[in-house]
């Protein structure tokens, strides 16, 4: 389970949490949804361990581990993993190098180039995408459905238990959106103990079936329901919150 007790976080000296409680329960599927500046990134920055967000107060527990003070990439070897919603272009580096590299140091297994080589095609083969982007660099000309498959791809690669996803249906067409949506639905079923989507539309909902939908307005939660919250969201957009807030 992953917990986040009484969490305030700031970021270039403004505080952007301001004292809040969640929890995410194993196999289960979260969407953290809200208007824009309410603090969604920020919660899924903060639970990575972003350094760039300084928390002032509260706890993060990963199965009952405080992981507060942890760096990023200790969190990502204890399974956690977080899809940007605009991932860096990383010039000149390829993605085949990267990728390689980031699973030697996650997994702290330094395996040769054939056998990762063909673990990424067996991965390629069960997230359903091409093997195209591996020719590329690293997010370097890509567009925002190909950065957001890259980001995918990667999650398949690592095979976190804790996966968050920070607007990864932003910049996709149609099309991207369901196969993205698949593969990340596929992943949940196969691999992940919980899944959370941070989210401004209800459209990736449309594919995956949130358990719980928790609104976040000024950095706190306001607002919790099931996929009919989401329903709501989508149809009145975020007018009533101004109701539950003054409440």
């Amino acid at each position: 389970m992953l917990e986040i007790n009484n969490l305030k976080v700031s970021t270039n000296g403004k505080l952007i949490l301001n004292g809040i409680s969640l929890s995410f329960s194993d196999k289960k599927v979260y969407a953290i949804m809200g208007p824009n500046g309410s603090g969604k990134t920020t919660l899924a920055y903060s639970i990575m361990g972003h350094p760039d967000y300084r928390v002032e107060e509260g706890k993060i527990f990963l199965n009952g581990e405080d992981i507060t003070q942890l760096q990023p990439h200790e969190r990502a070897k204890k399974g956690m993993f977080l899809g940007f919603q605009n991932p860096v272009e990383i010039q000149g580096l390829p993605v085949l190098s990267f990728l390689k590299a980031t699973y030697t140091s996650v997994k702290n297994s330094n395996v040769s180039t054939y056998v990762f080589n063909k673990l990424l095609k067996s991965k390629l083969e069960e997230v359903g995408f091409g093997s195209e982007l591996l020719n590329r660099n690293v997010n370097e000309g890509l567009s925002g459905g190909e950065r957001k498959k890259l980001e995918v791809i990667q999650m398949y690669v690592l095979e976190p238990t804790h996966v968050i996803l920070d607007e990864i249906d932003s910049g996709l067409d149609v099309d991207s959106l369901e196969s993205v949506a698949k593969a990340i639905k596929s992943y949940h079923t196969k691999y992940s103990s919980s899944l959370i989507l941070v989210t401004h539309y209800a459209r990736i909902l449309r594919y995956i079936t949130p358990d719980k939908v928790i609104v976040i307005s000024g950095g706190r939660a306001v607002a919790e329901g099931g996929p009919e919250l989401a329903d709501k969201i989508d149809r009145e957009g975020y007018g009533w919150l101004q109701q539950v807030e003054g409440s």
